[in-house]
């Protein structure tokens, strides 16, 4: 008897709907950095962002049809967008935004796609030892991320074993969960229970939250939404010279 072979059920591929909440998400996120800085829940729901745009990343390097003019649009993005980023988020010219996380993590997936005198090996290292080398957004860790993804692309098991274990090794920054309601979560009578509501806890660091993107990679949504590459291009640099105006009006305006 021939056994019926199983349909492989992959991650979810719906790369327009992916892009827009992740850009969505991170337009909340710099509004928190930018005007809500003792807003906690902004940059919650920030965390979001970018695991969907290295997943973009990603689902991009698998469908395109040039990676090179994939990698030179991402450069030129990232040159770009580098004023603006330092403007309204306060960094300097040596601090690099995701744009340039984003590409190396690129260029280490085509490495590895590639296999060119064993690029495989050398790319991905190459790419991790530049982003350690230099100062930009997520830095390493989120290249390792990027490469992480592309070796996962195909289990849904695979991702989401490794975006529970990263975003659990990723835990930094400051607890996610307000003081008020953590004092009051372990001020019980009962010492032992205090202790493990607080170990609990602590594993809800602000960017360990990162974990809520990874539904949205899982589900296939199939939305049929299409978003113009143009607009998917501009939405980075686009947002942060809406928030950098603003901001300047507001400081001119002596309301923020």
């Amino acid at each position: 008897m021939t056994a019926v072979p199983q349909k492989v059920s992959l991650p979810n591929r719906d790369q327009s709907l992916i892009k827009l909440v992740a850009v969505l998400t991170m337009v909340v996120d710099h509004t928190g950095v930018i005007f809500f800085p003792g807003v906690l829940w902004l940059r919650v729901i920030g965390r979001i962002a970018f695991p969907l745009f290295c997943w973009g990343i990603v689902i991009g390097a698998e469908r395109t049809r040039d990676w090179r003019r994939y990698a030179l649009r991402l450069l030129a993005l990232a040159a770009i967008s580098q004023p603006f980023y330092m403007l309204a988020l306060n960094h300097s010219a040596w601090e690099l935004s995701v744009m340039a996380t984003l590409l190396l993590g690129l260029l280490a997936i085509q490495g590895m796609r590639l296999k060119w005198h064993y690029s495989q090996v050398w790319a991905p290292l190459f790419a991790l030892v530049v982003s350690a080398s230099l100062r930009m957004d997520y830095g390493w860790r989120g290249v390792l991320l990027i490469i992480l993804m592309h070796l996962a692309k195909d289990s849904r098991g695979g991702l989401a074993a490794l975006m529970t274990a990263f975003c659990l090794y990723w835990g930094g920054g400051g607890s996610a969960v307000p003081r008020w309601l953590s004092g009051f979560l372990t001020s019980t009578p009962i010492p032992a229970l205090n202790r493990g509501v607080g170990e609990l806890l602590s594993l809800f660091k602000l960017q360990s939250l990162a974990i809520m993107g990874l539904p949205l990679m899982l589900v296939n949504t199939n939305s049929g939404l299409r978003i113009p590459k143009w607009l998917g291009y501009l939405a980075y640099p686009g947002h942060l010279a809406l928030l950098w105006l603003l901001k300047t009006l507001l400081v001119y305006l002596n309301l923020l």
